[in-house]
């Protein structure tokens, strides 16, 4: 899917130079179900036949193409859980870890809700995502019978948001000799 989801993302970041009325339509499509909204289709539905007719797939696209109209920071090697444990290590809030715990147990229909807000403040504070990397892991995540992926996915973002909390490590201290 890299090269396909590359491609969109690429076709994304083009409509922030070319075509800011598709990205205010795609931002809008977020009030809606994924691929609801009418005024999208024109910047969406291109990719979908290339993508096959996988509903899961088509979702995916048009809930990924809202964030991205939201926050059309992309940042190549930084996924949300990344992202949203820098935020969290930032502002030093316990309600970032609560949001993200309610993202990790979202199911397909709340996971737009989930995201839309996550994006939300990962925007106020200037943080991106890769957006390739979240395509590809929302696409099993909204796909019905994909628990055993989702599941995966679900611990994947886990560990890296934990690992992202963490604290830098101070620098190690050289050995001091023994006295004798």
């Amino acid at each position: 899917m890299s090269d396909y989801a590359d491609s969109f993302i690429a076709h994304l970041q083009a409509l922030t130079v070319r075509d800011r009325g598709a990205l205010a339509a795609l931002r809008r499509s977020l009030g809606f179900a994924p691929g609801a909204y009418l005024p999208a289709y024109p910047s969406i539905e291109r990719f979908v036949v290339q993508g096959g007719d996988k509903e899961s797939l088509r979702q995916a696209l048009y809930l990924t193409a809202g964030l991205f109209a939201l926050h059309p920071q992309h940042a190549k090697g930084h996924g949300i859980a990344d992202a949203f444990g820098q935020l969290m290590q930032r502002r030093g809030s316990a309600s970032i870890e609560k949001r993200f715990i309610g993202l990790l147990c979202a199911e397909a229909d709340t996971l737009p809700d989930h995201l839309r807000q996550v994006i939300t403040l990962l925007a106020a504070d200037g943080i991106g995502i890769d957006y390739v990397a979240l395509l590809a892991d929302i696409e099993p995540w909204l796909h019905p019978r994909a628990f055993e992926n989702r599941d995966r996915i679900r611990q994947r973002w886990a560990r890296a948001f934990y690992r992202a909390t963490l604290p830098a490590a101070p620098p190690a201290a050289e050995p001091q000799a023994i006295q004798h």
